[in-house]
């Protein structure tokens, strides 16, 4: 079956076209033409499955298919709520390829930047609003967005968007929409909070399942080294020398840890830049920039970037801090292998960690293949149990910094005493 077979009109076939989209998805055969039909929709889709096609396309087919006046005052008849700046950039980019020859506009909001820019665009009228909680509950509160126009509601990434903590701002928004509106929920994973959600929010809804965890990797090569900590900086040097590698997405664990890895690789002599939660939006999407047109080679991030990066053809994705479970580590290596491309993965393993490996190979159902011939093998034994989840809280850091302070405190306390 082609987009021709799904009920579009020329205007966004023709914008296909000039992308060279062919043949849809299987998520988007399955959801384009139950949102023309105005069915709300739960959806359990990963990163890469064409997912944004999916209710963007039908939602403009709806917009520019509705408006009987060129010249009538635009208000807001689809609302897209991304947990993230990047992703929000990333839905706005699509929709602009997909809209190209349409009468059909868009804006996207975000925190992180200044408001003015924004707010003018809200002014001239908008079709379709991308925007991240926050800056969206803001605006309303001041009077600059007004929702009671809107046909059409989204919640991407809802399971992201709930990690983050945007619950209650969730739940603020919805008594800013309409009761007569279409809901798509999208979401990689379906824990009972999601669920709980989701049977809040739609009515009567259709149900799409595509490409479940285990299948999200088939075009990845996945491989890992293990190391100690105090040899990963030189593993991963030899790395991208061995495999000689131009370009690659570098996940961390921490933002302090992104900016350290960033600097040391640039007195290396590679094109590095970090991106994280503590950056300006202009210096990420700069980032974002450079790295997509090449101009750095590598870039250092945590997982506020594993759901908010689209880059065609990135060759690499290394994890050189251990993501905390099996859905963070599908999410961080599917940047990489995207759109049927050969993908590779390299994760790093620490003696303690080498648990989690085996972990994520039984929740994937495969075997992740060990890189024996390297010059920095672990020597190191894993710590004792107890004792690692005393010093670093089950790998929060937060007892850690907790049990230094305490060690502080009672240090001073006893100086103290004896004087």
């Amino acid at each position: 079956m082609t987009f021709e077979d799904l009920g579009l009109s020329t205007r966004l076939l023709d914008a296909l076209k000039e992308k060279n989209y062919s043949t849809p998805t299987p998520i988007q055969l399955q959801a384009i033409p139950l949102v023309l039909q105005q069915n709300d929709i739960l959806g359990s889709a990963q990163t890469g499955t064409g997912k944004t096609a999916a209710f963007a396309l039908p939602i403009i087919e709806m917009i520019q298919g509705g408006r009987t006046k060129i010249n009538s005052t635009r208000k807001i008849q689809s609302l897209i709520l991304s947990p993230t700046r990047e992703l929000a950039t990333q839905i706005g980019d699509n929709i602009h390829l997909y809209s190209k020859f349409t009468n059909v506009n868009h804006a996207v909001i975000y925190g992180g930047v200044k408001q003015k820019r924004q707010v003018n665009l809200l002014k001239k009228g908008v079709d379709i609003l991308v925007a991240t909680p926050g800056r969206l509950l803001d605006l309303i509160q001041q009077g600059h967005i007004n929702l009671s126009h809107v046909k059409s509601f989204v919640l991407d990434e809802a399971d992201r968007m709930l990690d983050m903590g945007f619950i209650h701002d969730i739940k603020r928004l919805i008594n800013h929409l309409p009761d007569n509106r279409q809901t798509l929920f999208f979401s990689a994973t379906m824990p009972r909070n999601i669920v709980e959600l989701s049977d809040s929010l739609l009515t009567d809804p259709s149900h799409i399942a595509v490409e479940p965890t285990s299948k999200s990797t088939d075009t990845i090569k996945q491989y890992v080294y293990y190391t100690d900590q105090s040899k990963k900086r030189d593993l991963l040097k030899h790395v991208i020398d061995f495999h000689t590698i131009d370009q690659a997405l570098i996940f961390v664990r921490t933002k302090h840890g992104a900016d350290k890895l960033s600097t040391f690789l640039n007195k290396s002599g590679y094109k590095t830049d970090s991106i994280h939660g503590d950056k300006r939006q202009n210096y990420r999407q700069k980032a974002l920039r450079a790295f997509k047109n090449n101009s750095v080679q590598f870039l250092v991030g945590t997982d506020v970037a594993s759901r908010g990066i689209d880059i065609d053809k990135l060759p690499f994705v290394i994890n050189y801090d251990m993501p905390e479970d099996t859905e963070t580590y599908v999410h961080r290596i599917g940047r990489s292998g995207r759109a049927g491309e050969v993908g590779n993965a390299i994760t790093f393993s620490q003696p303690e960690q080498n648990r989690q490996i085996r972990e994520i190979e039984k929740d994937l159902k495969l075997s992740i293949k060990p890189i024996t011939d390297q010059p920095f093998p672990q020597k190191e034994v894993p710590m004792p149990e107890k004792q690692q989840q005393k010093l670093n809280g089950n790998g929060s850091g937060r007892n850690r910094k907790k049990w230094n302070r305490n060690k502080k405190y009672n240090t001073s306390k006893k100086r103290r005493s004896r004087a």
